[in-house]
C-alpha cells in the first residue's frame, strides 16, 4: 500500500495553487530545492510522475491532479480531526480568526461579535480587514480561519477545499444630491439615470458591480469621478459631482444626500461566508457562523 505523506502532498497542492516552485517556496517558507526534492520523493512514493517540464516552468501531470483529488478528502478530513479535538479539548472556548471586506465589518462581524461575547464569552474572535482576493489567499493558507466577501469572487461551490455559507443579498441604492430633481421620487428605475455622471472606483469589486448594474439596466455609466471611500463619493454625490449605487449595508449617510430606492427590479450583491471544507464542525467556528447569521438577518430586517 502507497504511504501518503501529509507535508509533501501539501507542497503538491501549494504548488497547484501558487504556479511555480518559486511562489510554493515563499509561500511554505522553504528554499525551492528543498520543494523540488520534496515533490521528487513524493512521486517515488506514489509510482507515478507528478511535474513535468512546461517550457522554463513545471505543470502538474494528470496523475498529480488525480492525486490531490483523493488528498483534497485527507485535509478534509484532517480539519474535522481537528475541529473535534478543539471541541473536545476547549467546548465551547477558542480563538477564531475572520478576514472580511470593509464594510462587513461594521455591518456583520461587529454585531456578531456582541452577541458571541454574551452567549459564548469563551470564543474570541479576532478581526482582520482585507479585499477579496486576499481574504481567500488567507484563507487558503491557514492565517485566517473564516473569510467574509461577495459571491461573484469566492470560491465557486464545486471548489473542494472550502465550505461556502450564503449570508445576505444586499440592496443597493442610489444615492442623488438632495436637489436632484429625482430626488423625491419613492422608487427609481436604474434606467432612469443612464444620462447621469456616476461616482466609482477605477477598479475592483465595487467598480465590477457598478458597470454590472448599470449594463444590466441598458446602459453604460459615464465615470465622472473615480473614488474607492465612501466618504469620498458621498462628499462628491453632496456637492452635486455626480450620483453613485451604494450597498444598504454600507450605512454611510450625509445631509446634503437623498438615498433612494431602485425598482422594480433591484440590483443586489450577495455577501457570503467561507471556510476550509471540515473546518465548519468545529463549535467555536460554528458559533461565529451562526452569529452571522443572526447579524445578516438583523440585517435583512431592518
Amino acid at each position: 500500500m502507497t504511504q501518503w505523506d501529509i507535508k509533501k502532498l501539501q507542497i503538491l497542492r501549494t504548488l497547484s495553487e501558487r504556479g511555480t516552485v518559486t511562489a510554493t517556496a515563499q509561500a511554505l517558507l522553504m528554499t525551492p530545492s528543498a520543494v523540488s526534492q520534496q515533490l521528487s520523493n513524493l512521486a517515488k512514493e506514489v509510482g507515478v510522475p507528478l511535474l513535468e517540464a512546461h517550457g522554463r516552468r513545471v505543470r502538474l501531470t494528470d496523475a498529480a491532479h488525480l492525486v490531490l483529488r483523493h488528498a483534497e478528502a485527507v485535509f478534509a478530513q484532517l480539519e474535522r480531526a481537528d475541529a473535534e479535538l478543539a471541541g473536545y479539548v476547549r467546548g465551547e472556548a477558542g480563538e477564531v480568526r475572520v478576514g472580511a471586506f470593509s464594510t462587513a465589518v461594521p455591518a456583520l462581524v461587529v454585531p456578531a461579535v456582541q452577541r458571541l461575547r454574551a452567549a459564548a464569552p469563551g470564543i474570541e474572535v479576532r478581526v482582520r480587514e482585507a479585499e477579496a482576493a486576499e481574504a481567500y489567499e488567507l484563507l487558503s493558507g491557514g492565517e485566517v480561519d473564516l473569510a467574509l466577501s461577495l459571491a461573484a469572487h469566492a470560491p465557486t461551490p464545486r471548489d473542494p477545499k472550502f465550505t461556502r455559507v450564503p449570508l445576505l443579498a444586499d440592496p443597493l441604492d442610489v444615492a442623488l444630491p438632495v436637489g436632484h430633481p429625482l430626488a423625491g421620487r419613492a422608487r427609481l428605475g436604474l434606467a432612469e439615470l443612464s444620462a447621469e455622471p456616476w461616482i466609482f472606483g477605477g477598479s475592483g469589486p465595487w467598480s465590477e458591480i457598478t458597470l454590472a448594474a448599470c449594463e444590466a439596466a441598458g446602459f453604460v455609466p459615464e465615470q465622472a469621478h473615480s473614488a474607492a471611500g465612501w466618504t469620498a463619493i458621498m462628499a462628491m454625490v453632496e456637492a452635486g459631482m455626480g450620483i453613485a449605487l451604494v450597498p444598504r449595508m454600507a450605512a454611510v449617510r450625509r445631509a446634503g444626500v437623498a438615498m433612494c430606492t431602485l425598482g422594480p427590479d433591484q440590483p443586489r450583491r450577495h455577501v457570503v461566508a467561507a471556510l476550509r471544507r471540515g473546518a465548519e464542525d468545529g463549535p467555536a467556528l460554528a458559533r461565529v457562523v451562526a452569529a452571522l447569521r443572526e447579524a445578516a438577518n438583523g440585517l435583512g430586517r431592518a
